[in-house]
């Protein structure tokens, strides 16, 4: 029987499952969630399972999903989640899924191979017009120069630093190449020119006004269409050459205009032409994802599911003999009817016959795995403890004793009403909005701590306001909720005798209030402490004192707690000395919650005089003004040291003062946990990318 305080009894189970009815049965106890298999291959390799073929084919399908998801998330299609809980396929229909998703994955891959040639051939279509609409006026210098070069020396100076110059022979026909090159590698492109070729070529170049889409990278960059005359085919061979290397694209561009003229028309009806065709497969790839994107991740569940099962069964025997596959797995005892429902609903769903699986309890001395059952509140609290060490089969729990005094302690360290009820209102967010928090930012690792111990988070702000209210502190101030139980009537000579006077504690008349010297009413502060040991000079002498005793007072109940007598006068009268010295370092531990405390309320005190009261101190609009402005870096100084670093350190204390002061007295923590084969852990440990 199970209890909050002893994990759960368990049972070492064998099945004898039928092969056919071997899938529909792991998939009833996936959705139940309720055993934990054991390995009975262990020395076994992964290839050589016996199911190890149909693992390889749900990875080959996890592939080809995440590539049409990001292919949907490429194109900023949202991709619809299912409501309801789905079940695992049946096994037949792992073939009819993986034909859907292979036909889908094939038609994406050849319409993004087409739109990749069609687009590269449009930015090249592009880039050939820019050429020959921007080269006309390049051919009417190139005609100038060639009439000239047939009585004269062809003398081109491309740099003035280098000042070469070379003559050519009389009567040789001009060449060119034309092409484009980006704008950055231009300047680069034209010295290489003139080194390469001795000054021997003449360059034409223009600027393309917008961003084009270069044909090989993709990338919208800033071109230049070029021209470069020379003459000889060496020359020709050193400006490909070069082209090459400057990654230019090269054009044809005819010499004569007609011909020009009509390449230039034929280019832009062939860009028209393919505009319409890119449309027209946009349109269809949109189509396809769209219709992708509905059902993407139904599929997605429905593959892990089957990985899953293929993965479990790979941990069976296979009986050749009795044609069956036997299983071991652990299961508490509260469940085994329910494991034998899911049974015979598995061979039933799998249709084979009057032959039902069978479950045979095993005796074994193997420790059975630790399970407790827990709801979201106590998650965050046992996994606490179990950062410590899982409890051994059916140990003493500490999770529901620390549930109260983890946070209190915390508190006796952290106590600030006002911090508390910051750390509070923070936790009460994420406990209020916990379903759309919960995915929001799952990838975050710091998030993913802090909301899963949102409710610790919240009963340690609820215990802060609490111990804040008896320290009187909130945000270093004290609050004067009931009315002081001191009062001052001391007159100006004794005032302006001293700096400093002392209040006596001895109470007055309330009958005679006009008649009364003394200073205390004869009633303590209600609740809490009085607030006029704010304004006193031996407040911390005074809290200093009061905390130091909490604390030993605190450490001393923890410490008597969870020790049984008996066993302290049977096991430790060997060691008695060992034992008490144990037991008083453990007590003096406790101190660290007096200086944690005492630390926490004087750091808090100095960032207010420090800071805040500067803009209090000052009158007027101008003390307005300044309290506005100093506001700000006292807010943000208040969170990241007192809240966050405080707060971590207070944090961390408490939990050393569970695990090693309060948890060793009885808590050994040398089991196990129980970790049942459940499709909703699976898919909460394998998150989808969002």
């Amino acid at each position: 029987m199970a209890t909050i305080f002893r994990s759960e009894e368990m049972t070492l189970s064998q099945l004898y499952l039928q092969p056919d009815a071997a899938y529909s049965t792991i998939a009833e106890l996936g959705e139940l969630g309720i055993v934990q298999f054991r390995d009975l291959n262990p020395n076994v390799n992964a290839f050589q399972r016996k199911f190890v073929n149909e693992v390889r084919r749900c990875e080959e399908m996890e592939r080809k999903l995440r590539f049409l998801e990001g292919e949907i998330k490429k194109d900023e299609l949202s991709l619809t989640e299912p409501h309801e809980n789905l079940d695992a396929p049946k096994a037949r229909e792992m073939i009819d899924l993986e034909a859907i998703i292979d036909k889908l994955d094939h038609e994406l891959k050849e319409i993004n191979t087409n739109a990749d040639a069609l687009m590269r051939n449009f930015n090249e279509l592009t880039e050939l017009k820019y050429n020959l609409a921007m080269t006309q006026a390049f051919f009417q210098d190139a005609q100038q120069i060639g009439m000239n070069s047939s009585e004269n020396i062809l003398e081109q100076n491309l740099d003035s630093v280098d000042q070469y110059s070379t003559t050519v022979t009389v009567g040789m026909k001009l060449g060119f190449l034309s092409g484009v090159i980006a704008r950055d590698r231009m300047n680069g492109f034209e010295r290489m020119l003139w080194r390469v070729c001795r000054g021997n070529v003449y360059l034409k170049q223009a600027e393309i006004p917008q961003l084009i889409e270069d044909p090989l990278t993709g990338e919208k960059i800033h071109k230049t269409v070029f021209v470069v005359f020379f003459q000889g085919e060496q020359l020709k061979t050193r400006v490909q050459k070069i082209c090459e290397g400057f990654r230019a694209n090269i054009y044809p561009c005819p010499e004569n205009s007609n011909d020009r003229r009509e390449l230039a028309m034929g280019v832009m009806t062939r860009l028209e032409d393919l505009n319409v065709i890119l449309r027209q497969t946009h349109d269809h790839r949109q189509r396809v994802l769209l219709e992708t994107s509905k059902t993407i991740r139904t599929w997605q569940i429905k593959v892990k599911k089957i990985k899953a099962i293929y993965h479990t069964m790979n941990m069976f025997n296979n009986d050749v003999a009795r044609k069956c596959l036997i299983a071991e797995c652990w299961t508490p005892n509260s469940q085994i009817q329910t494991v034998q429902l899911a049974l015979r609903k598995g061979s039933e769903l799998s249709g084979s016959g009057s032959v039902s699986s069978v479950l045979n309890r095993m005796i074994t001395d193997e420790q059975p795995p630790t399970h407790h059952k827990l709801n979201k509140f106590t998650q965050g609290f046992q996994n606490l403890v179990d950062a410590y060490g899982v409890a051994t089969y059916r140990e003493i729990n500490p999770m529901p004793f620390v549930l109260i005094t983890f946070p209190f302690l915390f508190a006796v360290m952290f106590g600030d009403a006002g911090h508390g009820l910051v750390v509070t209102s923070f936790a009460l967010w994420m406990v209020l909005k916990e379903n759309s928090l919960k995915n929001k930012w799952r990838k975050q690792e710091v998030w993913t701590i802090f909301f899963g111990g949102r409710y610790i988070i919240l009963l340690m702000g609820l215990f802060s306001i609490y111990t804040g209210l008896i320290y009187n502190d909130v945000f270093s101030k004290s609050i004067n909720i009931f009315g002081s139980s001191w009062r001052v009537k001391f007159g100006d000579e004794t005032l302006n005798k001293s700096d400093t006077v002392i209040l006596e504690p001895t109470s007055y008349n309330y009958s005679r209030t006009s008649e009364y010297r003394q200073m205390y009413s004869g009633a303590p502060y209600p609740f809490g402490l009085d607030p006029v040991w704010q304004l006193a000079e031996n407040k911390i002498t005074f809290t200093n004192s009061a905390k130091m005793k909490f604390a030993i007072i605190i450490g001393i109940i923890q410490m008597g707690f969870g020790v049984d007598m008996s066993e302290v006068w049977v096991e430790q009268g060997i060691h008695t000395i060992e034992y008490f010295l144990g037991c008083i370092s453990h007590t003096a531990s406790y101190l660290r919650l007096w200086a944690l405390s005492l630390a926490h309320a004087q750091l808090s005190e100095v960032l207010w005089h420090m800071v805040f009261q500067i803009g209090l101190s000052m009158n007027g609009y101008l003390g307005g003004i300044a309290s506005f402005l100093v506001f700000m870096p006292w807010s943000t100084l208040t969170v990241f040291i007192l809240l966050l670093m405080e707060g971590l350190s207070a944090f961390l204390h408490a939990l050393r003062l569970h695990w090693v002061e309060f948890q060793s007295k009885f808590y050994k923590g040398e089991g196990y946990p129980f970790v049942p084969f459940s499709f909703k852990t699976i898919l909460e440990e394998t998150p989808f990318d969002t």
